[in-house]
């Protein structure tokens, strides 16, 4: 019987160190349940229900087709990444392979987007135990509070506390789809009535069929379904402390279209087959709703759980990231010194904590400020998702062209169709950015606001901007990658000499 992971010593041996001085403490268990968790937000289990109203059953075909191109930088990030493993991630990536500069842009970008999703998550947990009246008279202040402790206290413990609660949040949204797709298969195939009605395919056909209110209403909504898959990049972040990466990684990356397929696509097919379009409402579960019509007592109960636990999922993930991702910012010289810092347990605490005290302060933000001008921070946010994923898709591009002419050997996980689809990803995200600007007032708000976000990004830089110290960058272009890789493969208990951690200097 394996040993509990939970019970091993929480300060890690320095055989079990990678390079940049993270401790390799996610195994293949965890990594495929982070990849699963990713892709499963509150967009689908709370969301659906109001893009239903606004395009019908083409939400599938929307989902599909963002889902798609979302899946083609997973596999632009998988080829970097068995290149050279690393928990900076893209950050990494973007300073070795397009410069200082860009790494700056894509990590400020990626931190802005992860601040203000988690402002939102401990807000929407706060919201979700309302729900139950014996905690109404609880201010909300105080469950955002215990929430943010508790995943806080997680992340800083070590990573594989981070790595258990993730499995356990993404089992928890894997299980709750699994059973809706099963029972919604029973019930079709048996054609039993749902709600008096009967299912099945007039279900569209006679309710305006796939485009019910048109093509341009699907197309607008394309910016806004696309985020529902934000949060799938972690794993690239993760494969960083990842014990086995070349076995793992790839298998994770590939099975991800196909939970796109079955939990997205499948899911919203499943659900205007059963009852009419027009039957799921704003703000309402479409989950609830279907069984609320099959006469299923307390399934409100259940949902709000599983909804609850996404929420918790979503601020797990984002302190995971930002940690990470502010520290390799500081490594770069793009950040505060102080970022670098590490605990005795590997952990980045000084980022974790600079990123929860955003938090509290948006907590009280978010208590003061109107709803629609927090909805327009919330978007400039989402421009985050797009940059980090276009830095990515940039970062494999160069890193081919490399590959090409023979400077860096290729990967066992290539980009499939490469250049050709790096290319019309590129191209579809930057639609996504032209189709916001067609979102109004919030979007159009948005797009007009990125000269104000340049202007901050440029402050940021002649502000932050300091000379890295010669062995503390995280991608020094003078290590062959073969040598991290080895390191990573061989769990070596005398890394290179330029790959000793430096984790506790600041």
């Amino acid at each position: 019987m394996s040993p509990n992971p939970l019970s091993q010593p929480d300060t890690p041996k320095p055989s079990s160190l990678t390079p940049e001085g993270y401790h390799r403490g996610l195994g293949r268990r965890q990594i495929q349940m982070i990849s699963i968790g990713g892709a499963i937000g509150t967009g689908l289990f709370l969301g659906a229900g109001s893009r239903l109203q606004q395009v019908g059953p083409s939400l599938a075909l929307v989902y599909l087709v963002c889902g798609i191109f979302a899946f083609l930088m997973l596999r632009a990030l998988g080829e970097l990444v068995m290149y050279r493993p690393t928990s900076g991630s893209f950050v990494s990536y973007a300073q070795e392979f397009l410069g200082p500069q860009a790494s700056y842009v894509a990590g400020a970008m990626a931190f802005f987007n992860w601040a203000m999703t988690g402002i939102l998550d401990i807000t929407a947990v706060a919201l979700y135990m309302h729900f139950w009246g014996t905690f109404a008279a609880v201010p909300q202040w105080v469950f955002a509070l215990i929430a943010l402790i508790l995943i806080a206290g997680m992340n800083m413990i070590g990573v594989r506390w981070f790595g258990e609660m993730e499995f356990w949040f993404s089992l928890i949204k894997v299980v709750a789809l699994s059973l809706f797709l099963i029972i919604g298969v029973a019930i079709l195939g048996l054609r039993t009535p749902v709600g008096g009605e009967a299912t099945g395919l007039h279900l569209i056909t006679q309710n305006g069929g796939l485009f019910p209110h048109g093509v341009l209403p699907a197309l607008v909504l394309v910016q806004g379904v696309v985020f529902a898959y934000a949060a799938i990049e972690l794993i690239g972040t993760a494969a960083g402390e990842c014990e086995d990466v070349p076995h793992i990684l790839p298998k994770a990356i590939n099975a991800v279209i196909w939970r796109i397929g079955l939990f997205y696509v499948g899911t919203v097919t499943l659900l205007v087959l059963l009852l009419p379009w027009q039957a799921y409402q704003t703000g309402v579960s479409p989950f609830v709703t279907f069984f609320t019509r099959l006469g299923v007592p307390g399934i409100d109960t259940v949902m709000n759980i599983v909804v609850l636990t996404a929420a918790l999922s979503s601020l797990n993930s984002g302190l995971y990231s930002t940690g990470r991702v502010l520290r390799a910012l500081a490594l770069d010289g793009s950040a505060p010194k102080f970022l670098t810092y590490m605990n005795s347990r590997s952990v980045p605490s000084a980022a974790i904590l600079l990123t929860v005290s955003i938090y509290l302060v948006g907590v009280v933000l978010n208590y003061f400020l109107p709803t629609q001008i927090f909805e327009i921070v919330l978007n400039l946010a989402s421009l985050g998702v797009l940059s980090t994923w276009s830095f990515i898709v940039l970062c494999q591009m160069r890193l081919r062209k490399a590959i090409n002419r023979g400077e860096i050997p290729a990967t066992s996980f290539p980009m499939p169709w490469s250049p050709i689809s790096s290319w019309l990803t590129l191209a579809f995200f930057a639609s996504v950015i032209v189709l916001m600007a067609f979102d109004y007032p919030n979007g159009t708000w948005t797009i007009c606001c990125i000269p104000i976000l340049a202007i901050f990004l440029t402050i940021g830089w002649k502000v932050f901007r300091h000379t890295p110290e010669p062995d503390a960058s995280i991608a020094p272009p003078t290590i062959p990658s073969i040598v991290l890789t080895d390191d990573l493969l061989e769990n070596s208990p005398q890394p290179h000499p330029r790959d000793t951690p430096r984790s506790h200097k600041s």
